[in-house]
């Protein structure tokens, strides 16, 4: 059983940036791809990026190209999410998940999931 603990979340003003992480237990973390999902009030659950499990291949969300990306560290068993010219928009809990199978940027695809981290952008 995996255990995904996200952190860095806050308070930014737009055109700021944060960086999250994502520090995984319990398991051999390389074995798992990777991808951060947020959730924004009265709205559904959505992909934001993906990463392999070498951390070779990226994805992104056409709504954060060019301003949000994503790394890992295997030996710190860590993941995370660097975000860049943060709009109002942006605001939401984010989410770290452990990738099972299938379609990377549907949650249904994740087995494993952190608790979420509050990112709030002010205008």
């Amino acid at each position: 059983q995996v255990q995904l603990v996200e952190s860095g979340g806050g308070l930014v003003q737009a055109g700021g940036s944060l960086r999250l992480s994502c520090a995984a237990s319990g398991g051999t973390f390389s074995d798992y791809a990777m991808g951060w999902f947020r959730q924004a009030p009265g709205k559904e659950r959505e992909f934001v990026v993906h990463i392999s499990r070498s951390g070779g291949y990226t994805s992104q969300a056409d709504s954060v190209k060019g301003r949000f990306t994503i790394t890992r560290d295997n030996a710190k068993n860590t993941v995370y999410l660097q975000m860049n010219s943060l709009k109002p928009e942006d605001t939401a809990v984010y989410y770290c998940a452990g990738y099972l199978r299938g379609s990377w940027n549907i949650p249904h695809s994740y087995l494993y999931w952190g608790q979420g981290t509050q990112v709030t952008v002010s205008s």
